[in-house]
């Protein structure tokens, strides 16, 4: 299944696609797309759904996250071999975790605030993974079990935040509209193989981003597991799993967003998210 959420901020219903392609509305069904509400349970009695029996959206709008809001939202550093090899660090040993703030969660297609001291803004195509049920100390063998499915992500960065100031990575990934999500969640049955997508990201029309999740350092398997052997993963929560090389901080010169600039960023089957990087008012 790809479900979606559309209408304006703060207003958004969930939907999902028909076999047609068509948006269905979902609102006299489920309240929203999030927490228990993704959890394989609850996508299972979605699964059992008419879909013709729902009421078609014909010009659904604007595209919110195809969450409204998220427990957790976990990130991944450092999970493509060239990535850390560009960012100048050893590949790393263990999966580095950290997170973003979840108010950094946005629409796919919504704008791209820089903040206003912002000197080093920076993308990432990223592949995420929402949990579908509560994990603790999971077995890789059984790790994708725990997965309600998947969708695209730009992590979005400011590197000087993230490594010049101090403290944590979390500082440079958490301002409000650094977490474009959608604009689909695609159930994992439909995914297949997570460690065979594309991920793709584009600067103003040009690939600086193209790789595929097989190059990844950990899996989403070896991913969830560890992970689980630390916390307790929960309905809801999203991982962004790493991006690839590309991005503007390893290139010769460096090359950082500005207003104006367009990213269109793609992970294979999960959908296209489009949006424009402007100045913080």
């Amino acid at each position: 299944m790809k479900l979606l959420r559309f209408g304006p901020e703060g207003q958004e219903k969930p939907g999902i696609l028909d076999a047609e392609g068509q948006v269905r509305d979902l609102s006299g069904v489920v309240p929203d797309f999030a927490g228990a509400a993704v959890a394989l349970e609850a996508l299972d009695k979605i699964r059992a759904l008419d879909l013709t029996t729902l009421p078609v959206v014909t010009d659904p709008g604007r595209m919110g996250s195809c969450l409204a809001w998220v427990p957790n939202f976990f990130c991944i550093g450092l999970n493509y071999a060239l990535h850390a090899e560009e960012s100048g660090m050893d590949k790393p040993s263990e999966p580095i975790i950290f997170s973003k703030a979840t108010s950094a969660l946005s629409g796919p297609n919504d704008d791209v605030i820089i903040p206003r001291t912002s000197e080093k803004g920076d993308w990432e195509v990223e592949l995420g993974v929402v949990i579908g049920k509560t994990a603790m100390y999971v077995s890789e063998a059984d790790a994708l079990d725990y997965v309600a499915g998947y969708c695209t992500i730009n992590d979005v960065s400011e590197r000087s935040f993230q490594t010049e100031r101090g403290g944590q990575w979390i500082k440079g990934k958490s301002a409000p509209t650094f977490g474009p999500t959608g604009p689909y969640l695609v159930t994992a049955d439909e995914v297949g193989d997570p460690q065979n997508l594309r991920v793709t990201l584009k600067l103003n029309g040009a690939t600086v981003q193209d790789s595929n999740t097989s190059d990844m350092i950990f899996t989403v398997r070896q991913i969830v597991s560890y992970m689980s052997q630390f916390m307790e993963l929960r309905a809801g929560d999203i991982i962004a799993t790493g991006t690839p090389s590309g991005v503007g901080m390893g290139m010769k010169p460096q090359r950082f967003l500005k207003p104006g600039d367009t990213m269109e960023v793609e992970v294979e089957g999960l959908g296209v998210q489009k949006q424009t990087a402007v100045a913080a008012q």
